[in-house]
């Protein structure tokens, strides 16, 4: 709730704090007193537009502080969090305007912007009245009311998960479609290009060893004469195994004589001349094993150019043909089973349509059931607020299902008609003033049970009425102010003497300059005040008598 209010240097306030409570508190005073710039600074702190004119007379700025007591579950916590402020045990939002019409507004302390300072105003505060044109007025909250109305909170949670299901089901289908309209359309060029692979048939590995080979067939000359001289150096005049096998021989006749002097050497010459014999059978069966035949070297150099010059047709590596190809593979055998895979997919999509259809119906026939209801309970108060020749219905059009919404496939309108015979239109077409917002009680008290914003606000809704009417008024505000708080600005003393807090707004005139006050009222004062109401500028003691009974009267 709407816990208190400062003001400074707005228009003809120059300094004022208002402590508010919970249930009903009335707002009273004379015609121009100032009642209404309470609303305009409320107004403010909720994202109202500015301006220079509402800055008071010599002042450099004017500032408004609205402090809310919430629930903890209240959307407005979520909202702060979203914008990175911090969360304390009450929610402040003030505005500063500049004399020169410029504003900024604070949440918590923190700068916010006024877009946003308005959206969080509208779940903290809603006004009603004759000049309203939100709340009820609103056709874009009609709906919400109603299942409020209907506790259809389950209906829409199963109607909005069905319709999360269906639009994803419809999102896979297209995409679906998509992909095999876009695979058809490269069909041809997927089978060629595989073709080509296929055909190629490129192996892991293949490129390094094509280019090893191409440098060996290349070299071939220059290799073979190496080998030729390497083996003319071993096994030519003096071959190098046979001049080993001579030194082992020399050795050998007088190894006696050395004693083991010898043992070592003997042991590594003879390796040496295994080593050297095999070396030079290694170097003659290298060179009968080199193919120097010039169709290999072409053949070699036809199929690597081959592969690399595929390798740039797909903007790849040699090494990636083979993926590429098996990438290939893949997409066409999807090409030919997409078709039972779309099937799929449209049997999916009928499926979560389907649902989502149960679902919606479900909601829409709540929805019907609980239209006639308000309806019925609406007529039931029409009457004692002098409306008795108005009719009231909730208008539910049915959507196509193109028009679809996590809400379900309707569309409602609050409609009256204040004129027996007349079409019903929507509310804020209605003529009179005072008959708005009468009618916007009334939807308000049959609506009780809706979970809302935590303050209301009735600006002279008892306007052209009075007696018996008018206390039907202040009944219904005082019933509505059991479940929320309730601010009314009011002229009727069948209304006032209904408030649990009472509020006077006066107005000090001087010669160059006004100023309105506020001062909350009890006792005797707040007698005076609804007596004033009752007989105007000279009270009586009769009017005195009255107010005293109202007051009684009113008392819950």
């Amino acid at each position: 709730m709407l816990r208190s209010l400062s003001v400074r240097n707005l228009v003809l306030i120059d300094s004022l704090d208002l402590e508010f409570g919970p249930g009903l508190c009335v707002l009273t005073g004379e015609t121009g007193a100032g009642k209404s710039i309470l609303l305009d600074a409320l107004g403010l702190a909720l994202g109202a537009r500015a301006d220079a004119g509402l800055v008071r007379h010599g002042a450099d700025s004017a500032s408004v502080s609205a402090a809310f007591e919430l629930a903890e579950e209240h959307p407005a916590w979520a909202m702060l969090e979203a914008q990175g402020i911090e969360a304390a045990d009450e929610l402040i939002l003030r505005r500063v305007v500049g004399a020169d019409g410029r504003s900024r507004a604070f949440a918590n302390g923190q700068p916010a912007s006024v877009a946003w300072l308005r959206e969080l105003g509208a779940s903290l505060v809603e006004i009603e009245g004759q000049s309203a044109s939100g709340g009820l007025l609103d056709a874009k909250n009609h709906r919400a009311l109603l299942d409020s109305f209907a506790a259809n909170g389950k209906q829409l949670a199963q109607t909005a998960t069905a319709y999360a299901g269906w639009q994803e089901a419809e999102a896979a289908l297209e995409k679906g479609k998509t992909e095999l309209t876009e695979a058809r359309r490269d069909e041809e060029y997927l089978r060629h290009v595989s073709a080509e692979l296929e055909a190629l048939a490129p192996q892991a590995g293949e490129e390094e060893a094509l280019a090893g080979e191409r440098r060996r067939l290349m070299n071939g000359q220059k290799l073979s004469k190496a080998m030729a001289d390497a083996r003319e150096m071993i096994g030519g005049d003096q071959p190098a195994a046979a001049s080993l096998r001579s030194a082992t021989r020399i050795l050998e006749h007088v190894q006696e004589e050395a004693g083991g002097h010898f043992d070592a050497a003997l042991a590594a010459l003879g390796q040496a001349a295994i080593e050297a014999a095999e070396a030079e059978a290694a170097l003659e069966e290298a060179e009968r094993g080199l193919d120097l035949d010039p169709r290999r070297l072409e053949a070699a150099e036809e199929r690597l150019f081959a592969l690399r010059a595929a390798a740039r047709k797909h903007n790849t590596d040699v090494e990636s043909l083979n993926p590429l190809l098996d990438d290939f593979r893949r997409r066409l055998e999807q090409l030919d089973h997409s078709g039972a895979a779309l099937d799929r997919l449209s049997q999916a999509c009928a499926g979560a349509r389907a649902e989502f259809l149960q679902a919606a119906g479900c909601l829409s026939a709540s929805r019907s059931r609980a239209a006639k209801k308000l309806d019925k309970s609406l007529k039931g108060e029409l009457a004692p607020l002098k409306l008795g020749g108005a009719t009231f219905r909730t208008s539910i059009d049915k959507l196509e299902e193109s028009q679809a919404t996590a809400g379900g496939l309707e569309r409602v309108r609050f409609e009256i008609a204040t004129n027996p015979g007349s079409p019903p239109g929507p509310l804020e077409k209605i003529a009179s003033g005072g008959e708005r917002a009468r009618l916007l009680l009334a939807l308000k008290v049959c609506l009780a049970r809706s979970k809302g914003v935590p303050s209301l606000i009735f600006d002279e809704v008892d306007e052209g009425i009075g007696g018996a009417v008018a206390d039907a008024v202040g009944a219904r505000l005082a019933r509505l102010a059991e479940g929320v708080q309730v601010l009314v600005v009011t002229h009727s003393p069948q209304v006032a003497a209904r408030g649990e807090r009472h509020m006077r707004v006066l107005k000090e005139s001087a010669k160059t300059s006004a100023r309105a006050e506020v001062e909350t009222l009890d006792g005797a004062a707040r007698r005076e005040e609804i007596a004033r109401m009752l007989s105007g500028a000279r009270i009586t003691d009769e009017a005195r008598a009255a107010a005293q009974s109202l007051i009684a009267s009113g008392s819950p």
